[in-house]
């Protein structure tokens, strides 16, 4: 039976912190504040637990930040394979001062990874077997080149295993003869890898579809509040992203990208699949944390997903 992992090189804890005034040189009190384990391949881990697919999360962990990211997914029975690595796991901070309503992100670089640890992890990956699924998310950390996207694909296609990149690096172009199963850009980073400014509307499914040629199996191109598109040799699906008040889009892709992998792994229907991802991505764009999934059935009554090509 295939195997779900997950791999965040940059894991990170989050705190949201919510106050009336940000002040210098003066003691801000705040009002409200939570902490999240937090990195793309814990939160795609995190969905896929909440619809029924059991993972584990790999990556790089540090001291007692990366123990608490470990802790955590063990409340929620992730399985953890970290590669423990000298100094902390970042911390990130988010403020959100209400007096002027706007929000200051920090984010911090995290430990710097020795040649050791690079190792390690793609020796572990070397161990996955075929049919396997690895989703690869999120940003480097110091020490990682992003040349190790090209040689976790060359392990991946050499195994058999099918293979989720979800990073803004130009080195994914490199990754494309080696067939990743599925690539999950934004418009920004399709155009950025493409060496333009930005893409036209119309440029979407034409430049996604370069992908595919040059042998991406999959592309889902996420529209942010434009929605997203999902392109095979086969099929090309579009949905919209329903209405709603956005409160924090940070984990909203993570959301999108589990969703969809779900709908894959369990053979259900694409265009389904897409209306469901799209609820679900939106769904944690109008809260704090992570869907529930509980309003994701009312908000897929609003997207509409067309097939073919927009101007066919």
């Amino acid at each position: 039976m295939s195997k779900v992992y997950t791999c965040t090189m940059n894991l990170a804890i989050d705190l949201f912190i919510e106050t009336e005034e940000l002040l210098p040189r003066v003691v801000n009190r705040t009002i409200d504040d939570d902490i999240q384990a937090n990195g793309k391949g814990v939160n795609v881990s995190l969905v896929l637990k909440m619809l029924g697919i059991s993972s584990t999360a790999l990556g790089f962990s540090g001291g007692f930040t990366g123990n608490y990211i470990a802790a955590f997914l063990k409340e929620k029975n992730i399985a953890t394979d970290f590669v423990l690595v000298d100094g902390l796991t970042r911390i990130n901070v988010f403020t959100q001062v209400n007096a002027d309503n706007t929000e200051y992100k920090l984010v911090n670089q995290g430990p710097e990874i020795q040649g050791e640890n690079t190792q390690a992890l793609l020796g572990k990956i070397s161990q996955l077997e075929a049919d396997d699924y690895l989703c690869v998310s999120g940003s480097l950390p110091r020490g990682v080149s992003p040349k190790i996207l090209v040689e976790i694909s060359r392990i991946c296609h050499e195994i058999g295993v099918h293979l989720i990149i979800d990073s803004s690096y130009k080195e994914i172009l490199d990754c494309l003869k080696y067939q990743p199963f599925l690539l999950k850009p934004n418009d920004e980073e399709l155009a950025e890898w493409f060496g333009k400014e930005q893409l036209a509307e119309d440029e979407y499914i034409a430049y996604s579809e370069k992908l595919i040629a040059a042998g991406a199996k999959n592309v889902l191109l996420s529209l942010g509040g434009d929605g997203a598109i999902f392109i095979n040799k086969d099929t090309c699906l579009r949905g919209n992203s329903p209405k709603g008040k956005v409160v924090n889009t940070a984990c909203a892709g993570d959301t999108l990208l589990g969703t969809f992998l779900a709908g894959l792994i369990q053979g259900q229907d694409t265009a389904e699949t897409l209306r469901r991802s799209l609820a679900a991505g939106s769904s944690t764009a109008f809260q704090k944390g992570l869907t529930d999934f509980s309003d994701v059935h009312t908000l897929e009554e609003q997207i509409k997903i067309t097939r073919g090509k927009q101007n066919d």
